[in-house]
């Protein structure tokens, strides 16, 4: 395959991915579970059917979907963004993440968003720790926020051990803002896999420390189930 055909299919990639979250956010409006319906069936199709499809040909024989739990309106929040932690020196909190496609990858860390203590079970808790909003520091810009659960690596029925993607708006994953200023749509439920966890060859950002959580976040796609064999 030559260089300008893979740069093609993936443009074309990139531009259904858009199209699907456009989708999504307009049918939000209304009715978060439909969308939800919606970004199943699309993502299925692409990962089916498309030529950059992440699946090792290995996997596509007997695709029949991925494996992405039903609905749970609970993990559907609007969360204000809190200012970011500063470093020792004042300085603002930045990661590189270094691939062999790509060069180095930069992020800055621009905020906090607090996860609501009701998703952890524990009423007595003021929160259950919060996610890192970060930047992408190059080309194209927008926001990442990457998440990794207690369920992570665990199987069956657990998370990609490195974590998935809330956020990744410079590919097209978004939800929307807020009705607050300054708030994001995060809804749990359309958590994804990042390519790398169906093949090897890609390198993908994982979820740094403040994007860890302790406890399980059950909904969203999952990671090795029957559906994927």
């Amino acid at each position: 395959m030559s260089a300008l055909t893979t740069a093609i299919e993936v443009a074309d990639w990139r531009l259904r991915v858009f199209a699907i979250y456009a989708e999504v956010r307009r049918l939000a409006l209304t009715d978060a579970a439909r969308a939800h319906t919606f970004w199943r069936n699309e993502r299925d199709e692409l990962f089916r059917s498309h030529p950059q499809t992440p699946l090792l040909p290995a996997d596509r024989a007997g695709f029949t979907g991925l494996a992405v739990a039903a609905y749970d309106p609970a993990w559907r929040f609007e969360l204000e963004i809190e200012p970011a932690r500063r470093a020792i020196d004042g300085s603002s909190i930045r990661f590189d993440f270094e691939t062999a496609t790509d060069g180095v990858v930069p992020f800055e860390l621009v905020g906090q968003v607090p996860i609501p203590s009701a998703v952890n079970g524990d009423a007595g808790s003021l929160d259950a720790g919060s996610l890192d909003v970060w930047r992408l520091r190059s080309y194209g810009g927008g926001l990442f926020i990457p998440l990794r659960d207690s369920l992570a690596g665990m199987e069956p029925g657990g998370t990609y051990g490195g974590g998935r993607y809330l956020l990744d708006t410079v590919k097209g994953a978004y939800l929307g803002e807020g009705r607050v200023p300054a708030s994001l749509v995060l809804d749990f439920n359309f958590a994804y896999n990042p390519s790398c966890a169906y093949d090897p060859a890609w390198a993908c950002p994982l979820a740094p420390l403040g994007n860890r959580l302790a406890f399980p976040v059950p909904v969203g796609e999952m990671y090795g189930a029957p559906r994927m064999r």
